[in-house]
């Protein structure tokens, strides 16, 4: 049975199609087959037509494009739909178009829909629709591709092969701001990317260089805050010679030279010892008062200077400059200290050791009887490592027409893992002035001297109790290579006619390869690290640029110059950085966020980020390149008004 059309409010649904008004519902189609694919209610009394191949006839459709719109009906249509071209007519639309071929996209087929009859109507296939991929034509950026049209095979674009770039020929400033400016010519380092132009990839400033050398692989959370930062080891060990170049003696006694104050006693012993230059010596640390640098001071008791060309003799000294020689800087006689002493003026190096202490100190057992133990065997490695230092030492100072004179283990120090030093080279050459002996003697006096304290070094003797050299080599035999004891007896044997430091460096030349090459990846390493401390350098400039412009009290007599302009949006970026809190108002502390947006800010990319009110009011979406503009505006500001003086 035919249903009726909505006449009261009443009625909660109709049963089937809505009818339509002055038309044949068995001819007409039902809405709920369109619509659906079926109608539920065709069992149960619809009285429009299920059938969607029937009435597609040409008749039918013409003369159902004449009738009106039913403006009742729930469908909506377009009205760029029109079927005539009258403009006195009302909008109609033909019932044929609920069989209307579906759309095909024009890439897809030479024919179209509309060329085809409908018995031949292609049906929609959304799996041979061609994925969209941009074509990145270089030669031509006017045109723009068709979509899905051209682009099947490989697609020409080439990141290290783009002829489009155009980079400039001169060194290019990725700091500055106007690069413009620098090169000369419109900046064509920074281009704008839209879909038809390929990325130039620019130098991404925010991220961390990692240059090797590099410690075992490690996932990703595997990875700790102290990775971004020096390693731990060795920050302790900075540290450390941080605090001892720093170190004060509370209520000393010690009295203050004249360009030399603040001194502090660096030995570890109380004893007089004069075996070594004859006086007793005593070691100091000392600030200039002329440049405010550290020196060590070694000081001897009680000489009396008879001869003042002696003292001159330190300025050719000055000409040695050697890694492995302390430097010396000025000699000098002073009676600070209640008597006739002798200062030299040397390079500090803080919390060195001497050989003595660290290879032949007394062991805890032995420590009442003043016999000399040794610690731990000494490689053979470390041996090779001291001799080819020394040797290095010894090529400098014989270069300059000169004798070291003093090789003793107490007198060469360690300054670094297996780094050492010759300490006090040019204090017998003003003590023994006056025994004028020829320069040659002096400088075999050097390679023996040098044999003898690698034999104490080797046997764990101090230098007081190797009487017998002979035993002492047989003792070494045992426990070293035969290259090891022949070195060691080519300095012991005395010269027939002569002997020189090249003639040595020559016998060790492959040992002296090993020890540059530890060297190199030593120098690699640290250099490691400061490639590291190199961003955070940029960091910490950042934050005192933002510290003096957040939370300033007063500028140019207005008390909320902070929290106005720029200047809020950088308290907003503050409070973006470092007081984010979680869903239950938990402070976030994550160093790895703050260094990601700080090292944002100094580069000033294109990213933006949403900026939040504490009230949550206010909201801004910023970049960081905005954000760095305005930061420069607002410390340039400050910079104005400054006195002149130190300034970034």
């Amino acid at each position: 049975m035919a249903t009726s059309r909505y006449q009261t409010a009443e009625m909660r649904r109709q049963v089937g199609s809505p009818r339509p008004k002055t038309r044949d519902t068995k001819d007409t189609l039902c809405r709920n087959v369109v619509i659906y694919g079926h109608c539920r209610y065709q069992e149960q009394g619809c009285a429009f037509s299920h059938d969607p191949n029937k009435g597609n006839s040409n008749s039918h459709q013409q003369d159902s494009s004449k009738k009106a719109l039913n403006v009742e009906s729930p469908s909506f249509t377009p009205s760029t739909l029109q079927t005539t071209n009258s403009t006195n007519k009302k909008p109609t639309f033909s019932s044929q178009a609920v069989t209307a071929p579906s759309f095909t996209p024009r890439g897809l087929g030479a024919a179209t829909p509309s060329t085809l009859p409908d018995s031949e109507a292609q049906v929609f296939n959304p799996a041979a629709i061609r994925e969209f991929t941009p074509g990145f034509d270089l030669s031509s950026s006017t045109t723009t591709p068709a979509n899905g049209t051209s682009q099947d095979g490989t697609v020409g674009y080439d990141v290290f092969n783009m002829p489009s770039q155009n980079l400039a020929t001169t060194p290019f400033n990725p700091y500055a701001e106007d690069h413009s400016a620098i090169t000369g010519a419109p900046s064509t380092y920074f281009q704008p990317q839209n879909a038809f132009t390929a990325p130039l990839q620019p130098l991404q400033h925010h991220l961390y260089a990692p240059i090797g050398p590099y410690r075992e692989d490690l996932m990703p959370y595997h990875r700790l805050t102290h990775d971004f930062f020096v390693p731990e080891k060795l920050r302790e060990e900075l540290q450390k010679k941080s605090e001892a170049a720093m170190q004060v003696l509370p209520n000393s006694q010690l009295p203050q030279l004249d360009s030399y104050h603040s001194l502090v006693p660096l030995d570890t012993t109380h004893r007089k010892n004069a075996n070594t230059f004859g006086y007793p010596s005593w070691v100091y640390k000392a600030t200039s008062s002329k440049n405010g640098n550290l020196y060590c001071l070694r000081r001897l008791e009680g000489f009396r200077l008879t001869n003042e060309h002696a003292i001159r003799s330190v300025k050719e000294w000055k000409r040695v400059e050697n890694a492995n020689v302390v430097r010396i800087h000025d000699a000098f006689t002073t009676r600070a200290f209640g008597d006739s002493s002798l200062i030299f003026v040397q390079d500090y190096h803080p919390l060195s050791k001497t050989l003595a202490e660290v290879h032949l100190t007394p062991s805890a057992a032995h420590a009442g009887t003043g016999r000399f133990q040794p610690k731990t065997p000494i490689a053979e490695s470390v041996l090779w490592g001291y001799i080819t230092q020394i040797a290095s030492g010894l090529k400098s100072i014989h270069s300059n027409n000169l004798a070291a004179r003093c090789l003793d283990p107490s007198k060469i120090i360690l300054t670094d893992k297996n780094r050492i030093r010759l300490s006090a080279c040019s204090v017998l050459d003003v003590v023994q002035f006056d025994i004028r002996r020829p320069i040659q003697d002096l400088q075999q006096d050097d390679l023996q001297q040098f044999g003898r304290t690698m034999l104490c070094l080797a046997t764990s003797t101090p230098p007081q109790q190797l009487t017998n050299v002979s035993a002492a080599m047989e003792q070494m035999n045992r426990t070293y290579s035969p290259e090891m004891r022949d070195t060691i007896t080519w300095l012991l044997t005395p010269p027939a006619p002569h002997k020189s430091i090249d003639e040595f460096i020559q016998g060790i030349a492959t040992h002296i390869v090993s020890a540059f090459d530890q060297s190199q990846h030593r120098a690699d390493t640290l250099n490691s690290e400061l490639f590291r401390e190199l961003e955070n350098g940029r960091i910490a400039r950042l934050l005192m640029k933002l510290g003096t412009i957040n939370e300033r009290q007063e500028f140019e007599n207005d008390r909320a110059w902070s929290e106005n302009g720029e200047r809020y949006m950088l308290k907003l970026f503050r409070d973006y950085v470092f007081h984010q809190v979680d869903s239950n108002g938990n402070p976030v502390i994550d160093v790895g966020h703050m260094l990601r947006c700080l090292n944002k800010l100094d580069a000033g990319i294109d990213e933006r980020i949403c900026l939040t009110s504490r009230d949550e009011q206010t909201s801004f979406v910023v970049s960081y390149k905005e954000l760095k503009k305005q930061l420069l505006s607002a410390f340039n500001e400050l910079m104005k008004a400054a006195k002149p003086g130190r300034s970034f």
